[in-house]
Parts: C-alpha cells; structure tokens; sequence
C-alpha cells in the first residue's frame, strides 16, 4: 500500500507541475529556414527538430519552470525574405532563434539578431562568413565550408589527381563557398581542375551544361550546391550516356535525392558530419520520431541540438540576458543528441568533423575516411 501511495504521489506531483509550466508565461523561441519552395525537406528536418526538442524540454519542466512557446518562419532560403522572418521573430517576443539553414538567408539575418541582441545559433549554415562577421549573437552546431571543403579537396586529389575534374556551383552563398573552398584544396594538393563554372538554381533543363561537362570529357564533377539541381544534373549527364562520378556536400543529405535521381544516384559521393542517429545519446530522440513515422535524417537532430544549447545556457546562467547566454555558451561545454559540443570566440564548434557518405541502393551510407 505505501508503495501505491508514493507512485500516486509521484503522478500527482509531476502532473502538479506540468500544470505550473504551462500556466507560466512562456519562453518565445524561433526556428527559421526554407519550409516552402525546393528546399522544403531540410525545413522540414528543423521544424521537426525544433517542435520534437520543444516538447520533450516542456514535458520535463519546461527552462526555469516556464514552458518554451515556438514559433516558425519560413524564408524559402530567399535573402531578402530571411531578414523580413528576422524582423517577424522579434517583432513575436523570440529570445533564441534556430535558424536559418541556407547560408544565403542566415547572413543577411544575423545583422538583425544582432542589432536586436537576439541569440541565433543555425543548424546547417556552413559558409565561413557566417561567423566571420563578429557578431557575438550568432552560433553554428555544425562545420564550415573551409573545413568541408579540405576533405573534398584533398580526397579529388588523392583519388583522381589524373582524371578530368569539373568544380560547379549556383552562385549562392553555400554553393559558391564550398565550391571555393574545395577548389582551393584542389589546387594546393598540385591539381589544376579541367572547368570551374556556374549554373543557375532552380532550372529544369541543364542540358547546355552537360553537353560540356562532355565535351571536356569530364570524369568527376563536384557540385557545389542543392539536392535538387545536382540530382538533375547527375539525371541528364546519364541521359547523355555519361559515367560521370558525382561529388557535392551536406546539401545532398536527403533521402529527396535519390526520388529525383532514381537509380542513376548509385555510388554518389558528398560529405557530412558523422551520422548523429548513431550517437548513443540521441536513441531515445530517434526512436520517438521512428515512433511517428520520422526519420530524422540531415539536419532534424542538428536542429534539436540547437535547442538544447540554447536551454542549457538558459538554466546555467539563470535567466535569458543575451549577453549571459553568449558567455556561457563560449564558455562552456554541452552534451547534446549530436555529440558534445563547444564553441570558440567566433561561434563555430570546436571539434569539427566531415567524414564521407555513398548513395546505394536508395540510402546514403557512412563510409567514414576516405
């Protein structure tokens, strides 16, 4: 009987509490990136990420025994409309902002967040100007492009230093940047590419393109830029009778490629950070998405990871100053469903890593080191 009366006790006592959490004035806090138009999947994986942290952080008492309240914005990673979803989180009351994810929208945002001295820390943005602006409000829990771009690089050297090389992009921030930057380790490790050019994003018909790349009797062609162009691409080159090996970056770490390359996505090449569902800390993360028919794929847990930075910054100093928040979290370590993580002055993660992945068969598998 007074084991009975605990265990009601316990359920009385939690439900107690739940009830003051949500009848505590909430916490505002923001995820933003491209939940419409042709990058929809990876605003996708942050909403999901962001609304699955939110809920399992309100369950457990909420931060400072007030509940998170989330609100979305959608950038459609557009530059211009990025800063006008800035201008909306601070407008709505948002102490921390999870976003963006393309580079092109998180930079013009972050001069808003930081003239409002609001916290951004994005999941995916990965172009260094990010956090090379100085601005002390904006965080990545992901790498750079610089540091992507070395792995790439180096690997084309080393693999195919004889072979015809071609190094696109889509002129955006990412794109251009991690095009750049594997360039650049390309040419340091003695290797000049065969065609370094430019295409426009969100064309259906990149049948000019490809004609060169075969022209050039191109035999790898490394993508700087989209799932959706780079699927494309790689379709048509195969159209064209091409055995073209195709190499891009994180951006391809969506199980939408494969819908729009189909079988000739086989053996695809592209970098990431080690897989995060395969973190003994996130099983219970994953299987509760797993639960809702989920996969928490790319940039979902990266998301989650923000969140939990941000609340245990939050519960650490206290409170949500800004500038509390910023000193703990260069200051600090945290153990998060991604792996531990720590930030430097400039707010990149101290312990970067890319390893490589391979598209077989329908699924993108870890090769590790190549």
């Amino acid at each position: 009987m007074g084991r009975k009366l605990t265990l009601l006790t316990a359920v009385a006592a939690a439900a107690l509490g739940a009830t003051a959490v949500q009848a505590a004035d909430p916490i505002v806090i923001g995820v933003a990136g491209p939940m419409t138009a042709q990058y929809a999947s990876f605003g996708d994986q942050m909403r999901r990420g962001a609304q699955m942290a939110v809920a399992d952080i309100n369950a457990a008492g909420g931060v400072l025994g007030r509940p998170l309240e989330l609100i979305v914005g959608d950038d459609a990673c557009d530059p211009k409309q990025a800063v006008a979803v800035a201008n909306q989180m601070v407008n709505e009351g948002a102490v921390f902002v999870a976003g963006h994810w393309c580079s092109g929208s998180s930079i013009p945002a972050s001069a808003v967040y930081f003239e409002e001295n609001i916290l951004q820390i994005s999941p995916g943005s990965t172009n260094p100007r990010l956090t090379e602006q100085g601005f002390d409000t904006v965080f990545r829990v992901c790498g750079r492009d610089d540091q992507q771009g070395v792995v790439a690089g180096t690997y084309l050297a080393k693999a195919f230093g004889d072979a015809n090389i071609a190094i696109i992009h889509d002129k955006t921030a990412y794109g251009k940047g991690l095009a750049d930057e594997t360039r650049a380790a390309l040419n340091a490790a003695g290797v000049t590419e065969t065609l370094y050019e430019a295409y426009t994003a969100g064309e259906k018909d990149y049948s000019a393109l490809v004609s060169k790349l075969k022209e050039n009797a191109i035999d790898v062609l490394y993508v700087g830029g989209y799932h959706t162009e780079a699927g494309l691409i790689l379709r048509q080159m195969r159209e064209q009778g091409m055995a073209t090996q195709l190499i891009s970056g994180d951006a391809l770490v969506t199980n939408e490629f494969w819908s729009i390359t189909g079988d000739a996505g086989e053996g695809v090449l592209m970098t990431f950070g080690p897989d995060p569902r395969k973190i003994p800390a996130a099983a219970g993360v994953v299987e509760k998405f797993r639960a809702e028919g989920f996969e928490p794929e790319g940039y979902t847990l990266y998301t989650y990871a923000a969140v939990q930075v941000f609340v245990d910054a939050a519960t650490r100093t206290g409170g949500f100053d800004t500038g509390a928040l910023i000193d703990d979290i260069q200051s600090n370590g945290f153990e998060t469903v991604i792996g531990p993580l720590g930030f430097d002055d400039k707010g990149d993660i101290t312990t970067p890593a890319y390893v490589w992945y391979q598209w077989e068969a329908g699924q993108y598998i870890e090769r590790g080191a190549l």
